[in-house]
């Protein structure tokens, strides 16, 4: 075979002219501080609105004084087991309460979200629209018109009473006689109400994620609907499941605008003690053990929740 001899061979292609002006590549460094320099505003604002204020009521729980001599960190931790020995009760219902407003949100829930997610078509924007319409409005308004909405001889009391359903929410402890105001029920309603779309969104979020051709599979295979459902769709859904629980169960442990206005002084939960004891004896310690006894409970539940649970991955 012939080959290209050294004269033949074609010349090297020229060198670039000296004139030209080579690009300056931008300095890994400057680079590499951007994430931080952007995270520094959320940083600040974390610590200035979050770590001190519990740095100073972490302070303030170990303080023994009066508002008149004024308080010093004296290290009382005593506090805290005086606190919980005394007021356990309004604990223990903060966390019934708020499972109960948790279970009834996600039964109410999902099954709209499902609708959303799956049938609602072109009136899915309508619909979404409505979910959140309560936040238009303030969330005392929304807690007072249910006083109107429970009231005594009202129509929903009478529907409840021709129904025997206060006969069987009174053996369970949840109403008194004919009166749903001032009751655990009214207190669990207005939690229900209140939080329902914390449960809804995360949940329409994870359904919508799901490929509608894995239940088309499922059909395919012979499953049936609720064989799908069980198999399939609320499997891939526990995001949504776990999100909306925790979303509507941590707001709803601390409240008590709900337990103010629609319950009575046998329906106090942790959060009406807590406030209480900040604006009105204003036994600051106290109030900020309390505080944090409530935090660490409501703490441990989640993270063995999540455990359990099975995933991590929260819409």
């Amino acid at each position: 075979m012939a080959t290209l001899t050294e004269a033949e061979a074609p010349p090297p292609p020229s060198a670039p002219p000296s004139s030209a002006v080579p690009t300056r590549r931008p300095s890994r460094g400057r680079g590499r501080l951007v994430p931080y320099w952007l995270l520094l505003p959320g940083v600040l604002w974390l610590i200035v609105f979050f770590a001190l204020p519990m740095v100073y009521q972490a302070s303030t729980s170990v303080q023994t004084g009066s508002l008149e001599e004024g308080y010093k960190v004296t290290w009382h931790f005593a506090t805290y087991w005086n606190a919980l020995s005394e007021y356990w009760p309004q604990f223990l219902r903060s966390v019934l309460y708020a499972g109960s407003a948790t279970v009834l949100c996600l039964l109410l829930g999902y099954p709209l979200a499902y609708l959303i997610a799956f049938r609602a078509g072109r009136w899915r924007n309508l619909v979404l629209i409505l979910v959140i319409a309560p936040f238009f409005t303030s969330f005392l308004i929304r807690t007072l018109a249910w006083k109107t909405i429970l009231a005594d001889g009202g129509p929903v009391v009478g529907a409840l009473n021709a129904l025997h359903v206060l006969d069987v929410t009174g053996w369970l402890g949840m109403t008194a006689g004919d009166r749903v105001l001032a009751t655990p029920l009214a207190v669990v309603c207005g939690l229900t109400y209140n939080f329902l779309p914390f449960m809804i969104l995360p949940l329409y979020t994870s359904l919508e994620r799901i490929d509608g051709r894995l239940h088309e599979a499922a059909g395919d295979l012979y499953a049936t609907p609720f064989t799908t459902f069980r198999k399939v769709t609320f499997p891939l859904s526990m995001p949504g499941v776990v999100s909306g629980t925790l979303l509507t169960f941590i707001p709803a442990s601390g409240d008590y605008v709900n337990a103010d206005l629609l319950g009575s002084t046998e329906t106090r939960m942790a959060g009406n003690v807590i406030q209480t004891q900040f604006l009105r004896i204003l036994d600051y310690p106290t109030a900020a053990a309390l505080s944090f006894l409530l935090m660490a409970a409501i703490l441990i539940m989640v993270t063995l929740y999540i455990r359990k649970s099975g995933t991590e991955d929260l819409v």
